[in-house]
């Protein structure tokens, strides 16, 4: 499967629609047969009634290559499958053929996720990444093929060469065939699962949210994903909507922001890796599911949650995952500031989303169970732990392939829980008592292959550009831990004001809010 990285998006092209809305169609009449490239200009009626089930899954699973694929099949007059459409009485909807249609609209508008449409669509913020994609996808169907300005100004040239023209006719006039779906929603509804599981089978992830689309987890994860623009999935709740779209807003700039880019050149790393959608999105899942749940444990799953009828549980979710986000970023009193470079990625520079959930896994556990003496002990002892996941950070990434993956993350919360135990003592910690620590002695090897070039690669300039920062980092003056100084730090009155101290430079220190609210208290 291709990097979701160099997929472009296409999901503004075609709106989505709420199936459960719309009332019984009873097309007594006869319907189009086909769709063209007229269908998507201006004054056209067609496109713009044309909606996506609100359930469809991102229009973004298509590289440049194959946008152009498409596209040079339509020019060409070579074979494409047909549509599948369903009328209800308000609008036509795409029950199976949306990456082609995307793509037909997306040509037309030159809009491969960064024009105008898209721009709207998303809120007026679009990821560096995806205008990267974008642009890649424009040169390469303009090399190849042209933009459809430019075709239609050939069009318009009177001294333009018959064949040329007969050629450019064709595409202009080239149609998609349609077939309809008769019936009411819910056979349309059944019409899409069987084709969109028979046919480009679902992954995990979006079966997952598909089958649960009216969870609160999985609306906060939708509406995080996007910083609370693109398609509004809680838009049935108006008022919860400006509530839901703030913490959302919120929730992915404490986790996703910056943008990563390799090689690695700077520690001001996000919490959360990388943008790309279906990688993101399971991260999302994970960490709101940990930070839904109660002491006993519940829900154990998304599909355990209730629906969300009113967005009150949604928001609710949104307002627990915000909470153990600022536990572990922010300038919240209680934010600990863990340093993403530390705790959250390997040696070269990958984030570790079985880390980070582990992570957020142990201190979940520990603010539900109102551990009174776990967060100061992971305070006094912390200078110990980030040296012992610094220097052996490739015998932990190590360890974690040792696990088996469904109980990777409850082991490294187990692994790190022993780790802080271990870090109170005041001896150095070594490389077999962290093995021993993981219950993997004897399963671990740790080693490095040789590069087998002589170019440094993007690997090879990540973990060195690591490695050096974090030796001149700046650390918090009360714990010695490193510092996020841009995410998350606090001032410090070396003597208090209460005692006397002023606000002059001499008298301001640099600590994690933790340590200056909590730990000097």
């Amino acid at each position: 499967m291709a990097n979701r990285k160099d997929l472009v998006n296409l999901d503004a092209m075609i709106v989505r629609e709420d199936f459960a809305s719309q009332s019984n169609a009873d097309q007594t009449y006869d319907m189009v047969q086909s769709i063209s490239l007229r269908d998507f200009t201006p004054g056209a009626l067609v496109g713009p009634n044309l909606r996506k089930p609100d359930f469809q899954r991102e229009t973004n699973h298509w590289t440049p290559t194959q946008v152009l694929s498409l596209l040079e099949c339509f020019v060409n007059g070579d074979l494409i499958p047909s549509v599948i459409l369903w009328k209800s009485p308000m609008n036509i909807f795409v029950v199976d053929g949306g990456h082609r249609l995307s793509v037909l609209k997306a040509w037309v508008e030159d809009d491969y996720g960064d024009g105008p449409i898209s721009y709207a669509f998303f809120g007026k913020d679009i990821p560096k990444s995806q205008k990267k994609v974008a642009d890649k996808a424009r040169k390469l169907i303009n090399e190849k093929i042209g933009s459809f300005k430019h075709v239609q100004s050939k069009l318009a040239q009177p001294e333009l060469e018959s064949e040329e023209k007969k050629k450019l006719n064709a595409v202009i006039s080239r149609a998609l065939s349609i077939q309809w779906v008769n019936g009411d929603a819910e056979k349309a509804e059944s019409s899409f699962f069987k084709i969109n599981t028979e046919g480009t089978p679902l992954d995990d992830v979006e079966e997952l949210l598909l089958k649960t689309r009216k969870k609160p987890i999985s609306i906060a994860a939708r509406a995080i994903m996007r910083a609370g623009t693109g398609h509004k999935y809680w838009s049935a709740f108006p008022q919860k909507a400006l509530e839901i779209e703030g913490k959302a807003r919120t929730i992915h700039r404490l986790l996703f922001e910056p943008e990563i880019v390799t090689p690695i050149k700077t520690l001001d790393m996000p919490l959360g890796g990388a943008k790309g959608f279906r990688a993101a999105l399971k991260t999302l899942l994970d960490f709101s599911l940990i930070a839904s749940r109660n002491q006993q444990g519940n829900p154990n799953n998304i599909i355990d949650q209730q629906d969300d009828t009113d967005g009150s549980g949604t928001s609710s979710t949104l307002e627990l995952i915000l909470e153990l986000a600022r536990r572990i970023t922010g300038n919240d009193h209680g934010s600990l500031g863990l340093h993403p470079a530390v705790y959250f990625y390997g040696p070269s520079g990958q984030h570790q989303a079985p880390m980070f959930m582990g992570t957020a896994l142990l201190f979940k556990r520990k603010l539900l169970n109102n551990d009174p003496t776990f967060f100061s002990k992971f305070a006094a002892c912390r200078a110990t732990l980030e040296k012992t996941l610094v220097d052996y950070k490739s015998t932990i990434a190590t360890i974690l392939q040792g696990y088996v993956s469904k109980h990777r993350v409850e082991k490294y919360a187990q692994f790190l829980d022993n780790l802080i135990e271990r870090a109170g003592d005041t001896q150095e910690i070594t490389n077999e008592e962290i093995v021993s620590l993981s219950g993997l002695t004897g399963k671990v090897f740790v080693g490095s292959a040789a590069p087998g070039t002589v170019d440094f690669s993007d690997t090879v300039k990540s973990e060195t550009f690591i490695r050096k920062a974090l030796e001149s980092a700046v650390k918090c003056s009360i714990c010695n831990g490193y510092l996020d100084p841009i995410k998350s730090v606090s001032y410090d009155h070396i003597t208090r004001k209460r005692e006397g101290g002023d606000g002059s430079v001499v008298n301001c220190d640099l600590t994690h809010p933790y340590c200056n609210q909590s730990s000097k208290s």
